[in-house]
């Protein structure tokens, strides 16, 4: 009967009990260089100021860059620009505007445009040549005419006279490309592009108008060129090299007497380039998927050099395809340049080859995956290269290790003839230590290294912090203290102190090296819940640690209650006494932190006991209060306390722990 009537009492007392809440105030982010260009025409390289000249037919500009692909200058305003050409003397870099209808001149030293040459209506200029003392420009014709031609200028003339043939000679399907070389002045090649099977002829040129000497080509059955892609004469003019969609796996050569095939450098791969040095190097470019450039000493059909091109796959920001005519030579044949771009982003990028006269040499080190600290090791290498090493060969040795951050160098290893070694070391400081050999390279071999790591394990130091899992109050002051245990020579801690919540991020408060206790403290004002972290960095004998530390701090808070009608003690206890017709009002004041709120909870005291009256939870304005109103009826002769509490979680934000205010007591009257 008791326990039905205290069950009774309570669900009328707490059907009637409704918390009225509000906020007491309103809560208040090789090398290669990537070009600004959209399409690719031509290059040239001009070797006396160092430049070279890429045309953009696209965008309608020439971009000029230094050796290392840095965009020097972009000169403008040349619609449909294709075909460069650089003059016997480096001055002038010859450009075929064909929307314009003209050839521009521009000038190497200071990268303007100095003259146009017009050509007139209709005439469409695409690839420009020196040869016999004159510039030679394949065009598109009117569409009444013969379409594909070849034409001159005298641009030695002061008048630079144009002369276009007005007969149908020397006429093509479309513009042909033109090629020629400086040390075969009076060579001039031409070949038919855009079509399945590729027209050659051979001019020449010597007496100011071409004379055609051999047409072509002469070709076994099944082994005609298809899809021209790129060609250039050899400096004694002798020989063309082709490169095209056919034959799939080769650049073929052929003679310039009479276009007979007389030759083929075997790539695997169709080619896309081909370029020419003045003392007949060969360099091929070949694509797609798995782009190479092979350079081929004269006169040789075996490669010297090969460079594997990246493959970027979907990437927009790498490149991979070499772009057809995207090879040429520095004259002094220091490095090869490599034009390419990438299918899937069209960004295309300046590739610098070096040494590609030299063979290729490779290093390889071998050292202990694992050695302890202060023994002996041995480390083994070769460096691979094409022939023997002269008696007395060396390469360089670095050692880098955490006390040698930027490496130290070690005794040269001298190479037996077939280019291995071997040389022993002691570390002399833990961790990761490499070994590096360098070879520098010599006329015929260029420079390479290679490296190898070994693990040299350290004593794990003794690091402590204290305070870990300690509850302090609200804004409690705390000092934290790291200790290092023996070191070797460094004896610098730092501290990090993280507060919880994202609006706080981890700070360095402290680096100093700790006293002679091998202590470091730091204090830290407790108003959230605080993780520090006091890390090592380790030596050379000695490993890093980090130990971490995460204290707890209390929220402040307090609840105060008004339109009381007086206060009186029951017993010990001070009670608010109110009339039953007044409805409390429960002021609480708490830490405050952005959506943060606070649960109200509610007991009632029968029979010698406090029963739960229920819970809920009520925002905080922006000054860290809340007024909650206990509207009625309002039973008399019942005890009754109300508490504040963040509740870590609840209460809408994790960065304090669960804090209870203090119990308020009140008791109703008549």
């Amino acid at each position: 009967m008791r326990r039905t009537a205290t069950a009774t009492a309570l669900a009328v007392l707490f059907s009637s009990v409704v918390l009225v809440g509000g906020a007491a105030n309103p809560a208040a982010a090789d090398s290669s260089a990537p070009l600004p260009i959209k399409s690719s025409g031509d290059m040239v390289v001009d070797g006396v100021h160092k430049r070279i000249f890429l045309s953009d037919p696209t965008s309608g500009k020439i971009v000029a860059t230094d050796y290392s692909g840095k965009v020097v200058r972009t000169i403008g305003s040349l619609p449909g620009v294709m075909g460069l050409e650089l003059s016997t003397d480096s001055n002038t870099v010859y450009a075929a505007v064909s929307k314009a209808g003209a050839i521009a001149a521009i000038d190497t030293a200071t990268l303007t445009e100095t003259k146009r040459y017009a050509l007139g209506k209709g005439i469409e200029p695409r690839y420009p040549a020196m040869a016999g003392g004159k510039l030679w420009f394949g065009f598109n014709g009117p569409e009444d005419a013969y379409r594909g031609q070849i034409g001159s200028i005298d641009v030695s003339s002061p008048d630079a006279e144009v002369t276009l043939p007005s007969d149908g000679a020397n006429s093509w399907y479309s513009a042909p490309r033109l090629a020629s070389d400086p040390g075969a002045p009076d060579v001039l090649a031409a070949a038919q592009e855009g079509i399945s099977s590729v027209a050659l002829a051979v001019y020449d040129v010597s007496s100011g108008v071409p004379r055609k000497v051999a047409s072509g080509p002469d070709v076994p059955l099944g082994e005609s060129p298809a899809f021209l892609k790129d060609f250039d004469v050899t400096p004694d003019g002798k020989k063309l090299i082709l490169g095209g969609g056919s034959p799939q796996d080769a650049a073929q050569v052929f003679s310039t007497a009479d276009l007979s095939l007389v030759g083929a450098y075997h790539t695997g791969s169709w080619v896309d380039a081909v370029a020419v040095a003045p003392d007949g190097m060969v360099a091929l470019g070949s694509s797609p998927y798995a782009s190479k450039v092979f350079v081929y000493p004269s006169g040789a059909t075996s490669a010297l050099r090969t460079y594997d091109l990246p493959y970027s796959g979907g990437s927009t920001t790498a490149t991979n395809d070499l772009s057809e005519t995207g090879l040429a030579w520095a004259p002094d044949r220091s490095r090869v340049f490599a034009l390419t771009t990438n299918v899937y982003g069209n960004v295309y990028a300046l590739r610098v080859l070096t040494d590609p006269t030299k063979s290729a040499t490779k290093v390889t080190v071998n050292a202990p995956a694992k050695s302890a600290l202060g023994k002996k090791l041995t480390v083994t290498g070769k460096v691979a290269a094409k022939g023997a090493f002269p008696a007395g060969t060396r390469a360089t040795v670095t050692r880098t290790d955490v006390e040698s951050p930027k490496g130290r160098t070690l005794s040269p290893v001298t190479l037996k003839p077939d280019g291995s070694f071997s040389f022993t070391d002691t570390p002399t400081a833990g961790g990761p230590v490499t070994y590096k050999v360098s070879y520098a390279g010599d006329a015929s071999r260029s420079a390479a290294s290679g490296s190898d790591k070994v693990d040299v394990p350290r004593t794990a130091p003794t690091l402590t912090l204290n305070h870990n899992k300690a509850l302090y109050a609200y804004g409690k002051d705390v000092s934290f203290t790291a200790h290092l245990g023996k070191t070797y020579k460094n004896r610098t801690v730092e501290l990090y102190v993280d507060p919880f919540g994202s609006d706080k991020p981890k700070k360095r408060v402290k680096s100093a090296k700790v006293n002679s206790k091998g202590d470091l403290s730091a204090t830290v004002d407790m108003t959230r819940d605080t993780t520090v972290t006091a890390v090592f960095a380790g030596d050379g004998k000695y490993a890093p640690k980090t130990v971490t530390s995460t204290a707890y701090a209390q929220v402040k808070v307090s609840t105060t209650l008004s339109k009381q009608y007086r206060t009186a003690k029951i017993g010990s206890t001070s009670y608010a006494y109110y009339h039953k017709k007044t409805n409390p009002l429960f002021t609480t004041t708490m830490s405050y932190y952005p959506g943060r709120r606070h649960q109200l909870s509610l007991e009632l005291y029968y029979q010698g006991k406090w029963y739960d009256a229920g819970s809920q939870y009520f925002g905080l304005g922006g000054n860290g209060k809340s007024a909650v109103t206990l509207t009625g009826p309002h039973d008399t002769g019942y005890r009754m306390r109300v508490r504040a509490s963040y509740v870590n979680g609840t209460s809408g934000d994790t960065v304090n722990s669960t804090t209870h205010g203090a119990w308020k007591y009140f008791y109703f009257t008549n």
